[in-house]
C-alpha cells in the first residue's frame, strides 16, 4: 500500500465548476495527507476558486491546451513518488483510490477498467471497443480499457514517456501501451463508471471522429507497427502473385504489369514497417538508457554516502584523541 505523503492526487478539468468542489472533497477525506494537484486547462467559469475553495493546489493555463496537456502538467508539479490520476466529472468513484493503490509496488501501473455495466454511451463504448482490440493486438496482452482516465503509476516510470503523450485524449492509451512496450508490470482493476454528475461532457462524435482516426494511426506508428504493415504486405503480395498466375496459367502465359506492380507495392509496404519498427525502438531503447542513468546515478549516491562514513567518523573522533594527547591545549583556536 502507498503511504498518503508519498502520493500525488492529479485531476485535470476544465468547466467544471459543477463537480470539482464535490469530487476534490471526496478525495481529501479518503487521503487528508496527500497531495491533491487541480489542473484548470484554461476555464471559463469557476473551476479554479471552486477547487481552492475545497482544499486543492491549483495550477491556470492561461489558454485551452486538452486534457493529457492538463495530465503532463500535473505530473511535472506533483512531490510524490506515485502519482494516481482521477477526473474531474465524478465518474469515478475516489472510495476506489485503495483499490487501486493496495498493488502499486509489484506493478508500475494500475488502471480501473470500466467493467460493462458502467454508465457510458453507446459511441464511447463502440470508440472504446476499437481501441481495445487495436491495443491488445500491438502489445500482444490484454487490454481491457486503454481509455480509461483512472490509473496509478510511479512517477519516475511515466516521466520517460512523457514526451509521448498527446495533448489530447488519447493519454491514457498511450501511457498504458508505453508501459507494456517497456516490459513494466501493468494490472487492471474492474470498477464501476458513473454518470456525469453535472456540467457537459467535451466529447464531440463528429469533431472527434478525425482525431480518432489520428490516434489510431499513433498508436500503428508508436507501438510494434510491423504487426500492422506485414499483413497488408502479405496481402498485397498474394493478390498480385495470384493475379499473375493466373494469367500465366490460364490466360496468355504471361504475366501482367499489374501483377509486378502488386508485388512491388507488397515489398515497399514491408520496408516502410521495418524502418518504422527501427524508429519505434530506437524511442524506446532512449527511454531505457535514462532509466539506466537513473539507477547508476542512484549508485554513485548510495557508494559516495557509504565512503563518507568513515571520515565523518574519523573527524568525530578527532577532538577526543587530541583531548587525551598531555601538552596539547584544549581551548579554542582562532
Amino acid at each position: 500500500m502507498v503511504l498518503d505523503d508519498k502520493l500525488s492526487i492529479v485531476i485535470p478539468a476544465y468547466n467544471e465548476e459543477a463537480n470539482i468542489r464535490m469530487v476534490v472533497g471526496r478525495v481529501r477525506a479518503m487521503k487528508p495527507s496527500s497531495e491533491i494537484i487541480v489542473v484548470d486547462d484554461g476555464s471559463l467559469d469557476r473551476t479554479s476558486f471552486e477547487a481552492e475553495a475545497a482544499g486543492a493546489r491549483v495550477i491556470r493555463h492561461p489558454y485551452n491546451k486538452g486534457n493529457g496537456a492538463s495530465v503532463k502538467t500535473g505530473i511535472r508539479a506533483a512531490k510524490g513518488d506515485y502519482i494516481l490520476l482521477l477526473d474531474a466529472d465524478g465518474q469515478h468513484a475516489p472510495e476506489d483510490l485503495d483499490r487501486l493503490l493496495e498493488h502499486m509496488g509489484p506493478y508500475d501501473l494500475v488502471v480501473g477498467a470500466r467493467t460493462r455495466d458502467s454508465d457510458s454511451a453507446k459511441f464511447r463504448d463502440f470508440g472504446n471497443w476499437v481501441f481495445r482490440t487495436l491495443a491488445s493486438y500491438l502489445v500482444e496482452m490484454k487490454v481491457p480499457d486503454p481509455t480509461s482516465g483512472f490509473r496509478c503509476f510511479k512517477r519516475d516510470k511515466v516521466m520517460d514517456f512523457i514526451h509521448l503523450l498527446p495533448n489530447q485524449y488519447s493519454y491514457p492509451t498511450t501511457t498504458t501501451m508505453s508501459f507494456i512496450k517497456a516490459g513494466y508490470n501493468v494490472k487492471h482493476i474492474p470498477i464501476k463508471a458513473h454518470k456525469r454528475q453535472g456540467g457537459k461532457s467535451h466529447i464531440r462524435p463528429i469533431r472527434d471522429g478525425v482525431k480518432f482516426i489520428t490516434i489510431i494511426l499513433r498508436m500503428i506508428t508508436l507501438f510494434n507497427p510491423i504487426k500492422i504493415f506485414m499483413p497488408l504486405a502479405v496481402l498485397w503480395f498474394l493478390l498480385g502473385a495470384g493475379y499473375g498466375l493466373v494469367n500465366f496459367f490460364f490466360a496468355n502465359g504471361k504475366i501482367p504489369n499489374g501483377a509486378v506492380l502488386l508485388i512491388s507495392v507488397s515489398v515497399l509496404i514491408f520496408l516502410t514497417g521495418l524502418i518504422s519498427e527501427q524508429i519505434a525502438a530506437l524511442r524506446f531503447e532512449r527511454s531505457n538508457l535514462r532509466e539506466y542513468g537513473r539507477e547508476a546515478d542512484r549508485g554513485r549516491s548510495e557508494e559516495e554516502t557509504v565512503s563518507r562514513l568513515p571520515e565523518t567518523y574519523s573527524n568525530q573522533a578527532q577532538p577526543e584523541e587530541t583531548a587525551a594527547r598531555p601538552g596539547v591545549p584544549t581551548g579554542p583556536r582562532y
